[in-house]
């Protein structure tokens, strides 16, 4: 099933898709037009209340949910129901948060879930989510699962996702496990073992815990394929295929910065697939956590060549239910 509660907006990031897509670095997954393209008002929505018409939901945190509905319509409005309650960072805006969800219409079919298929990275509160995600998640603890009851408007709206199996005017209830929440101040390892500052005449300065600068050298040959150069060693466990947690600095050819986490103001999430060779971050497995690379792609359709530093901040992984 397609990752029907995010969108193609990517607002803060357009400037880095070029860069990232050719990688296939982009957090987006499949993804679809929504409601989520309006404007939008970020705040954190009120509690739902005793009388508000709410699914009761079987399975604790880190569970697949599964969810009974009452014999009534729902309330109409945007209801937030905190199922467990964990003891983890606050999700704020904007935040990277990485997530397990359930999604189903009311009284209707399950449409999606990432439990079983793995975790899902996401910001709130910039428009890459439907606005109840947007509205619902802010002020959610790390560890909590939380039911979102989204009434149409805060979803898909008159159109619906016919292609997904929601239909018109159609509310939605998710239940999500926010497993982890990363702010912009995540960074890679400030005690990681210095290997190279400079690669084949690219030179990257800025200790870890900063912003990193990009200077390729006249003259520097053009990347003829991907590669990937730890530059900095870290501390922390070896990378495996799953969710990873970065911060980036992308840079042309030219010298110019193509994209940045640091400029957008949240981490980003990327999925690195198992399988050698599936895409450029296959190559980033079996590297530290915490070390700082340099990412050199060649040129292709979406322009390029580019140098693209990272720095590997976590590895969430599955709450074990």
């Amino acid at each position: 099933m397609p990752h029907v509660p995010f969108t193609l907006s990517r607002p803060r990031r357009a400037l880095a898709v070029g860069a990232l897509a050719c990688a296939g670095l982009s957090l987006a997954g499949p993804a679809v037009a929504s409601a989520a393209q309006r404007p939008q008002h970020h705040h954190h929505a009120a509690a739902a209340t005793s009388s508000a018409p709410m699914p009761s939901v079987k399975g604790g945190y880190g569970v697949r949910p599964k969810l009974t509905f009452p014999n009534t319509k729902p309330s109409g409005s945007l209801e937030v129901k905190v199922l467990h309650q964990g003891n983890g960072p606050v999700v704020r805006n904007p935040d990277l948060i990485v997530c397990n969800y359930y999604g189903q219409v009311w009284r209707g079919k399950v449409f999606d879930t990432s439990f079983g298929r793995g975790l899902f990275p996401t910001p709130i509160g910039v428009g890459a989510v439907i606005p109840g995600w947007d509205k619902g998640l802010v002020g959610v603890h790390a560890g909590s699962r939380v039911l979102l009851v989204i009434p149409p408007g805060e979803a898909y709206g008159k159109a619906g996702q016919p292609s997904a199996g929601i239909p018109k005017n159609a509310t939605l209830a998710f239940v999500i496990d926010v497993v982890a929440v990363y702010n912009h101040t995540a960074h890679g390892d400030v005690h990681a073992t210095v290997l190279h500052k400079t690669v084949k005449g690219v030179t990257v300065s800025g200790k870890l815990g900063h912003v990193p600068t990009i200077k390729i050298a006249p003259k520097t040959p053009e990347p003829k394929g991907v590669s990937v150069t730890v530059l900095d060693r870290g501390n922390g466990p070896k990378l495996k295929p799953g969710v990873l947690v970065d911060q980036y600095v992308a840079e042309s050819w030219q010298n110019t910065v193509s994209g940045s986490t640091y400029t957008q103001g949240f981490p980003d999430g990327e999925t690195i697939p198992a399988g050698a060779g599936t895409s450029a971050l296959s190559g980033l497995v079996g590297v530290p956590l915490g070390s700082r690379v340099l990412i050199e792609l060649p040129k292709s359709s979406n322009g390029g060549p580019f140098a693209i530093v990272m720095d590997l901040v976590a590895q969430p992984h599955e709450p074990k239910g």
